[in-house]
């Protein structure tokens, strides 16, 4: 049997759906816009599959809810937590901690190890706060910060119901002068960021006649 279908497997014991039960092929297919086929998802489980493309495995995790950092180099990385963990934000946040391992250590990583990989940016407090689900509105700037340190996309974070980080955006926080700007940003009060959002726009509008 391939590699790959026991942690296929172990995806699909994990990332259910919201109502709890497994993603069926016919689902899958649905979900994926047709990216991957029920008949692939059956190879992949009978291990018929040996590298599935990397176009497959992102619209996989996308339609499933795993983390993409599960997703190397064109294979499927090990994957651990039980299923059943809680909807929303601290359920999310509870599988980066089951499932992503420290390259380093191959151990998943503990809330010491991401409040050292945030560099300030998160205390331990925290970082339990968001596992235990007892802070269920953090300050965008700990999303950011708890997001790279497990290498994944911000938008995972996001609860379902509000609006996504579209592409654009995504594509921006991988700069680093613009992930910082927007952690500094949100920490100021609403109006203030209005204000610098004001300045900000002024930079781009080419009607805007540069001072002298």
């Amino acid at each position: 049997m391939s590699h790959v279908a026991p942690k296929f497997e172990r995806l699909l014991e994990t990332y259910r759906r919201e109502d709890g039960r497994w993603w069926s092929g016919v689902e899958l297919e649905r979900a994926t816009g047709g990216v991957v086929t029920r008949s692939y998802v059956t190879n992949l489980r009978k291990g018929r599959i040996e590298n599935p493309g990397m176009d497959k495995l992102w619209a996989l995790a996308r339609a499933m809810g795993f983390p993409n950092a599960l997703v190397r180099g064109g294979a499927i990385r090990r994957g651990r937590g039980a299923a059943g963990r809680p909807e929303g934000l601290a359920g999310r946040v509870g599988r980066l901690f089951d499932a992503i391992e420290d390259p380093k250590t191959e151990e998943t990583y503990t809330s010491s190890g991401i409040v050292r990989m945030s560099l300030g940016d998160l205390t331990e407090e925290d970082v339990e706060g968001l596992r235990s689900g007892s802070v269920s509105d953090p300050p965008l700037s700990h999303l950011l910060a708890l997001a790279t340190a497990f290498g994944v996309e911000p938008s995972y974070l996001l609860d379902r119901g509000e609006v996504p980080l579209d592409r654009e955006l995504v594509e921006a926080l991988r700069d680093e002068a613009v992930r910082e700007a927007a952690i500094e940003i949100s920490r100021l009060p609403v109006r203030e960021r209005r204000l610098v959002l004001g300045i900000v726009r002024q930079f781009g509008d080419p009607g805007e006649a540069p001072s002298a």
